[in-house]
């Protein structure tokens, strides 16, 4: 079952103009040398002037232009345990070995209707998924390195797939029939981005704020997934997991994976879904019961971040990982689609 959780405010305090960005960063598909499971472990409890600084944010407009918005955060409490994670064994080396999980969505009718119509593609190369009339939740990776906005992300845009094809060309029609959809690209009005990703964790990037959030020209129209928090493992059906987005070796194609998820820390999930370099920031969701309703609902409860290499042990490990919707991240997501706390008490 989704439990409501009281969710701590967040509230913007004040706004300054920035320089424009260079927009010249490479866009990296595969971040290495993050904190890794032990290294999350040690990790100290952000303080409340900590949580300021790391939940303020970057806001970059159609036009180039660049404001930093510093927030309060009100109504938290610190949890004392820290960046505790369930004490599972380290996972062996996998991004697909052996036999491949992933589905492709190849049917026209599964395509284009819920949840899968929520899948959108990033003008960088990578994922994402509808979450409001007018929002994209996606990985910050996919548009800045931590130093500067990547190239092509002046000019965002996003691509929805298609429920009609114009026109009726050949091409269009063989394309259909192999399971290839078309995209429908609106232009991105402005991008937020949390501080914490450029602060970084040893002056390393901080893949615990590897998220974003893009705001759309114009309205899709289309029915989006809701942000939930994100349970425990133990609070799983099976401890399973589900996301689609737009693996690069399956070029055009939608393609669906679910998996289990094999460790866990406060801000990240350590899993075992099969998944290639485009598929990063896609939503990983749950689906489960409604309090006090016999109807089950699917949420977003976080952000596919990618493979990722860590040193563990003196030497370097891989696995899959994706960021947690937290309630504070909760708070901070809920208050850029709403550009107010209001509508954001419950989670």
């Amino acid at each position: 079952t989704w439990h409501l959780k009281k969710i701590p405010q967040i509230v913007s305090e004040r706004t300054f103009s920035l320089d424009s960005p260079k927009f010249e960063a490479k866009t990296k598909l595969e971040l290495n040398s993050v904190c890794g499971i032990e290294c999350q472990r040690k990790l100290p409890v952000p303080s409340s002037s900590d949580l300021k600084d790391l939940l303020s944010y970057e806001t970059v407009f159609e036009n180039g232009t660049r404001t930093l918005t510093e927030v309060n955060v009100l109504g938290l409490v610190l949890d004392p345990a820290g960046n505790t994670t369930t004490q599972r064994s380290l996972r062996k080396k996998r991004q697909i070995y052996g036999t491949d999980s992933r589905f492709s969505i190849y049917d026209k009718r599964f395509m284009t209707n819920f949840p899968f119509n929520t899948a959108v593609k990033i003008s960088t190369g990578c994922s994402g998924i509808l979450i409001s009339p007018k929002h994209v939740l996606t990985a910050a990776h996919c548009l800045h390195n931590g130093k500067d906005y990547v190239k092509g992300s002046k000019r965002l845009r996003v691509g929805l797939m298609k429920t009609k094809s114009r026109g009726d060309g050949r091409k269009r029609k063989g394309a259909r029939r192999n399971g290839m959809p078309s995209f429908q690209w609106t232009r991105v009005k402005s991008t937020h981005i949390p501080k914490g990703w450029f602060k970084g964790v040893s002056g390393d990037i901080a893949l615990d704020y590897d998220y974003a959030v893009l705001e759309l020209k114009r309205p899709h129209k289309r029915k989006y997934m809701e942000l939930g928090i994100s349970p425990t493992i133990k609070m799983m059906p099976g401890s399973m997991i589900h996301f689609s987005g737009f693996d690069n070796d399956r070029s055009g194609q939608l393609v669906y994976r679910f998996c289990s998820i094999s460790d866990e820390s406060n801000d990240l999930f350590y899993q075992y879904c099969d998944a290639e370099p485009g598929s990063t920031g896609s939503g990983v969701y749950l689906r489960l019961k409604e309090p006090n309703k016999k109807k089950w609902k699917r949420k977003i409860i976080a952000v596919y971040s990618g493979h990722q290499w860590v040193d563990v042990n003196g030497e370097q490990q891989d696995y899959n990982v994706a960021v947690r919707i937290t309630p504070l991240k909760y708070a901070q997501i809920c208050f850029w689609i709403h550009g107010n706390d209001e509508n954001c008490t419950q989670g």
